[in-house]
């Protein structure tokens, strides 16, 4: 007997958003993800009830706007949850351990969506436990409510974790609502929803009503002479105009980003379809140079802020050696954790302009050098998984188009022949636009972006608003020429 006849009452069992029956209007799409994106908001406002507000440290750091959710609220795990379930079985799937066959047996197709929902269910518990007991400075309970109810901190603490549970199954089954019945993903949406709060707020922010004061209040203030400014023509004043109160160096990196994933995005190479029984009916197949989009980044990021987490919970609880780490307010200062650090901001290397804290040069550059080299290598690695498993590879996108009835003019029509054709560009694309992501990520980190956003989360953020344009488009489209709804299924 093998493990999926085993697993199979369990995994076929799991609770699910149930598919909708049709087609479902483009108006419907749109108020669907319209109001999970306004529960979304309202959730990442409902503080935890037995947490001792404003006393606990971000868990997540900076990777909260990439991992989405809410510090302290009942969407404190974000998507990280859903995330790491999919690098175990992006890993698992990868090493061909699993046996299924999602693009060709409805069975599999059923076990593995069971098995991800299950795994997610799992993380949420080893992700929420160690936040809610191992260490008090992330989720510190309040001894008031504990008095009050007479069940302890203890007490406190569980009835802490079962809010934090609840809600990672909430963002669960709010992205599959989403996927099924709206318009792109729900994990892209908040995404989306958290990073564009960051971006605003670093724009157009107040300090006294949202406590981030942003870029334009703050020039305002400098012309007026509410904010003191050294004079331009000091080393101190090239630096704060460039990366200090003037900011100017991360609005024209926003910006810059903005264009290059847009343009990277419109760079495809463009295979010829024809169809053999229909004359004069002729298509493109298109491999863009992004062809496994932004979203195999989520999965590295989301690695490098579990190993964080557990440095942080290493400290929490133990001496650790100072080869391995040493931490100050939250944050590795020295040792492997340290050089496992992403580089957040200009300030974690620009040594120069007062950054760096009190780390060497060659420590600094160390880190740059690592992180640099995982962001590079594993965007390739997880492209290449995410078009493994997603069914972007040439084998599943041949058997796509051969199934459609199209082929490639001037080959034969079998599914060997259109694979042949997609090797010669899918691997090396899927390889060439995964690296270039993590440069272009790690980049944006280095430079700065409006708002503190991370380089991952704002390529991100343009990658899926593009996908997102693309998809509405499609579906207006659609919708005006029922026909090709007919066609393209």
């Amino acid at each position: 007997m093998s493990w999926k006849d085993t697993a199979e009452p369990v995994l076929t069992r799991m609770p699910s958003v149930q598919r909708p029956e049709g087609h479902v209007p483009f108006k419907r799409k749109l108020m669907w993800t319209a109001g999970i994106l306004v529960l979304y908001f309202f959730l990442t406002n409902v503080f935890l009830f037995g947490m001792e507000q404003g006393q606990g440290s971000e868990v997540f750091g900076q990777f909260r706007s990439i991992l989405a959710g809410g510090q302290g609220t009942i969407l404190q795990l974000g998507i990280g949850p859903i995330v790491t379930a999919s690098i175990v079985l992006q890993l698992l799937g990868g090493a061909d351990l699993l046996g299924l066959d999602t693009q060709n047996n409805p069975r599999d197709q059923i076990l593995y969506q069971g098995l991800q929902k299950l795994l997610v269910v799992v993380m949420i518990v080893l992700t929420g436990l160690p936040m809610v007991f191992a260490s008090q400075n992330f989720l510190p309970p309040s001894q008031q409510v504990a008095t009050s109810l007479g069940i302890g901190i203890t007490g406190v603490q569980l009835l802490i974790f079962a809010q934090i549970f609840v809600g990672g199954l909430l963002i669960l089954f709010m992205d599959e609502v989403v996927s099924k019945w709206g318009v792109g993903s729900g994990i892209g949406l908040f995404i989306i929803a958290g990073v564009s709060q960051s971006l605003i707020g670093g724009l157009i922010g107040i300090g006294s009503i949202t406590g981030q004061t942003g870029i334009i209040p703050r020039w305002i203030g400098i012309v007026l002479g509410y904010v003191e400014f050294p004079p331009l023509l000091t080393p101190q004043g090239i630096t704060g105009l460039l990366i200090g109160e003037g900011a100017i160096v991360p609005i024209l990196t926003t910006l810059a980003i903005f264009v290059i994933v847009v343009y990277a995005e419109s760079v495809r190479v463009e295979i010829p379809l024809s169809n053999a029984q229909v004359k004069g009916a002729r298509g493109r197949f298109p491999v863009k140079l992004i062809y496994a989009s932004v979203l195999p980044m989520i999965l590295v990021r989301a690695l490098q802020a579990n190993v964080q987490f557990i440095g942080r919970i290493l400290d929490a609880q133990i001496a650790m050696p100072a080869w391995l780490g040493t931490y100050a307010n939250g944050q590795a200062t020295g040792g492997l954790f340290y050089f496992l650090a992403p580089i957040y901001s200009p300030d974690d290397w620009m040594w120069f302009a007062g950054g760096g804290g009190s780390n060497a040069a060659w420590e600094i550059m160390l880190r740059v050098g690592v992180d640099l080299t995982f962001m590079v290598i594993g965007g390739a690695v997880f492209a290449i998984f995410w078009v493994e498993t997603t069914d972007m590879g040439p084998e599943a996108t041949a058997q796509q188009i051969h199934n459609s009835g199209m082929q490639i003019p001037g080959f034969r029509r079998n599914i060997r022949s259109i694979e042949r054709v997609l090797e010669q560009y899918i691997p090396q694309v899927t390889v060439i636009g995964g690296a270039l992501v993590g440069l272009l990520a790690v980049m944006a980190n280095m430079l700065g972006t409006i708002g503190g956003v991370t380089g991952t989360g704002l390529l991100l953020t343009v990658s899926i608003t593009y996908k997102i344009y693309e998809e509405i488009a499609e579906e207006q489209l659609m919708e005006m020429h029922p026909m090709m709804r007919q066609m393209f299924g």
